[in-house]
């Protein structure tokens, strides 16, 4: 069974990790998160769970304006080839989330280190960082600083690279 949220909140609180959470109806678009805009501070994800053509799996947290070059961003991230986006089923698997709820917190799941994590350098230049906890339901915040520690305490290597465009 995936982590659930209360899971993910008592994993930050070990880590010493403080973070604030706000509740919403559910968000599925970053369009119908831009509706919250200007009552969460920071910066806020668009995220990507992509494949490649060996089946590497990658996470890639971008802000949520950024524009991606899905024909270069192999090159960036180390991928076999192009990549396109992973299928429900695996996101489920690997990550315990579901499409509408991509979020690096899913790296909480990925207990075998399947998923390359890319935290894009642009979101990660704002002191707060904002993402779904396991659910499109809320929105948390988090000091960019913590969620690298978040990160590399699930056994991932917090990569950070000029990503978007």
């Amino acid at each position: 069974m995936p982590k659930t949220e209360a899971d993910l909140f008592a994993f930050l609180a070990e880590l010493g990790i403080e973070v604030s959470t706000r509740r919403h109806p559910p968000l599925f678009t970053v369009a119908d998160s831009q509706a919250l805009r200007g009552e969460i501070a920071g910066g806020h994800t668009k995220n990507l769970f992509l494949k490649d053509k060996k089946d590497n799996f990658f996470l890639v947290s971008v802000g949520e304006e950024a524009i991606v070059d899905f024909k270069q961003i192999h090159h960036l991230i180390g991928a076999a080839g192009r990549v396109s986006f992973g299928r429900p089923e695996m996101l489920m698997e690997l990550l315990g989330i579901v499409p509408g709820a991509v979020t690096v917190f899913g790296l909480i799941n990925d207990t075998e280190q399947r998923v390359k994590v890319v935290l894009d350098e642009d979101l990660m230049s704002h002191a707060v960082v904002n993402a779904h906890p396991l659910t499109n339901e809320a929105t948390t915040s988090i000091a960019a600083a913590d969620l690298v520690k978040f990160v590399e305490a699930t056994g991932h290597d917090a990569v950070i690279l000029k990503v978007s465009a």
